[in-house]
Formats: C-alpha cells, sequence, structure tokens
C-alpha cells in the first residue's frame, strides 16, 4: 500500500496573520461545515514551481469572482497571499523535492460558507505534491469522449443560479464524468450542450490549432497558427491558464480565436489540448477514437505552445 501523498495545511484566522499551520493527518474540519454537507463553497489551484505560485493574481482574482457569484465573504487578498506563502515555505521545508524537476506543487485554495448556524466562512490553504498521472499525461497526450453535459449554451444567462461561471466545491457530475470516461477506456472528457457546442472539460479548457499556409506576396508562402478556445458566455469557467497563454501566443504571433466551435471543429482541427493549471497543456491524441490531427505536428505545436507558457509567471 502506498504512503499518501505529504500534504500542509494552513487555515486563515484572525490571530494568525501569516496562517495557521494544522495537522493535516487529524481532523479539521466540522462534520456541520456546509462545504462537506453541500458543497456550498469554492476553490481554486494553482501550480508553484520552485516554489513560485504561477499566476497568483489571476487566480485569486477568479476566487474572489466566484465567491461574489455566491454571495460567499472572504477573508482579503493579502491574507490569502501570506496562507499561501507559509504553505509553500512550509513543504518545500519539510518535504523537499527530489530534485529541481520535481519541485512541483498543487496549492489549492478552499473557501466553505462554514458551519450551519455560524456566518463564518472556513477557509484554508492545501500544498500537496504534483501527482505522477498529471506529468505523464503531459508528455504521453490522453484520449478523450464526447459528453452531453444536459444544458444548452444559453442556459449560464438565462439560469445563472446554476452558477456555471464559478468554480464551486459542487464537482460530483465532474468526477462523474470522469469515471464514465475511464469506464469507457478514455482519459478524459469533453462537455458539449445540448444544442452541440463544445465547453469544456471537468477540469479544463479546451484549446485547439489550426494552420493555415499562404501566398505571402512576394513569391512565398506564409503559415498562420491560430489559436482557438469556446467561447466564455456559453456557461464555461474563464480558465487562466487559456487567459495567460492567449496573451504570450499573441506576442508571439499567433491568432487568436473563440467558438463557437462544434465537435467536428475538434476533429478537424490539426492539435487539440485540455490546459489547466497543474496539468498543463494535455495533448488529446483520440476524441470518441477518432486520431486528431499528426502525431508529428502535434509534438511541435505542443513543444512551441510549452516554450511560451513556461515564460508565464
Amino acid at each position: 500500500m502506498t504512503s499518501p501523498a505529504p500534504v500542509v495545511l494552513v487555515f486563515l484566522d484572525p490571530a494568525f496573520p501569516a496562517g495557521r499551520l494544522a495537522d493535516a493527518s487529524q481532523p479539521q474540519l466540522l462534520a456541520t461545515d456546509q462545504g462537506a454537507t453541500r458543497g456550498d463553497g469554492i476553490f481554486e489551484t494553482m501550480l508553484a514551481v520552485g516554489g513560485n505560485v504561477r499566476k497568483l493574481q489571476a487566480h485569486l482574482d477568479r476566487l474572489a469572482g466566484s465567491a461574489l457569484v455566491l454571495d460567499l465573504v472572504i477573508p482579503a487578498e493579502e491574507l490569502w497571499r501570506a496562507a499561501i506563502e507559509t504553505g509553500v515555505t512550509e513543504h518545500r521545508a519539510t518535504h523537499p523535492a527530489p530534485t529541481a524537476a520535481e519541485d512541483e506543487l498543487v496549492v489549492k485554495l478552499v473557501a466553505t460558507r462554514g458551519a450551519e448556524g455560524t456566518d463564518s466562512p472556513t477557509c484554508w490553504v492545501q500544498v500537496s505534491p504534483v501527482g505522477a498521472a498529471g506529468r505523464r499525461q503531459r508528455e504521453t497526450g490522453i484520449d478523450v469522449i464526447l459528453l452531453d453535459r444536459g444544458y444548452d449554451s444559453d442556459v449560464a444567462e438565462r439560469a445563472p443560479w446554476l452558477l456555471l461561471g464559478a468554480k464551486t466545491l459542487s464537482y460530483a457530475v465532474n468526477m462523474a464524468a470522469l469515471r464514465h470516461a475511464r469506464k469507457q477506456g478514455a482519459d478524459d472528457v469533453i462537455f458539449t450542450s445540448s444544442d452541440g457546442r463544445v465547453l469544456e472539460g471537468p477540469t479544463s479548457t479546451v484549446l485547439l490549432a489550426h494552420l493555415e499556409t499562404s501566398d505571402d506576396g512576394e513569391g512565398g508562402t506564409r503559415t498562420v497558427r491560430r489559436l482557438i478556445t469556446p467561447q466564455l458566455d456559453s456557461g464555461i469557467l474563464p480558465g487562466t491558464s487559456q487567459g495567460a497563454l492567449f496573451t504570450a501566443a499573441k506576442a508571439a504571433g499567433w491568432e487568436l480565436g473563440y467558438g463557437p466551435l462544434e465537435p467536428q471543429d475538434l476533429l478537424d482541427a490539426d492539435a487539440v489540448w485540455l490546459i489547466s493549471s497543474i496539468r498543463l497543456l494535455a495533448p488529446v491524441n483520440h476524441i470518441d477514437g477518432k486520431e486528431i490531427g499528426t502525431p508529428a505536428l502535434q509534438k511541435q505545436l505542443t513543444a512551441e505552445l510549452n516554450a511560451l507558457y513556461a515564460g508565464i509567471q
């Protein structure tokens, strides 16, 4: 039996400005906490490389946005920053990575509505190592299946109480989708809407690339690289990794686009990825058993985008 990954917990506590370290091997959450009983809360997951948390401000901004959607009052940004620093520093000091290449940590921020009958949220930072599966999928790619989410692409505007644009703790459906995919022999899922639009993965954002060659007007040719993601107003979570990569790609000369996308657009793409903060760019090898692009081109484009992403802080 394998040992559990080492975890560091830091609770945001008014009596501890830098956060209160807690023993992750001991019970810490009340059984009446509404995060546990109702999934009533929010979270963010970030990657720390060499002790530096990537896209920290973007994640804190999205955490604040999710809190606003849920009418949840959470601690000030500077308290989160202090607790994050405490957690990352403690983990690297007590559980140093074997090599510099493995010095990657998952930094998770959680805020629940707190115990029933109180008006006090429960907030903490959780720090743990990046799992081997995520590292492997960055390199080998993944096979995915398409699943109908059961909503049309306009539902987020029509029914905001569904909280589709917030990163909530209510992930039971997403986890069920991943279990279903694995029973079908796949690694992951891309959700579609009931009206046939491409949405997102259970824990990731969808990206696709098209390469187009045209006459450059001087007797030669030019290749246009276009990076496309689904429309953000279709009830999907705005991806911090997608946003950061789009900024870097635009500076490098890529053209950018936002859906609407249909499943056939994925099958016609030169490359497709699922991108998230921890797994980073996971190339999609097959969708519903159909090969996407060509392995050589996929590898080339993945390397190019990974190089751009490596410069993101």
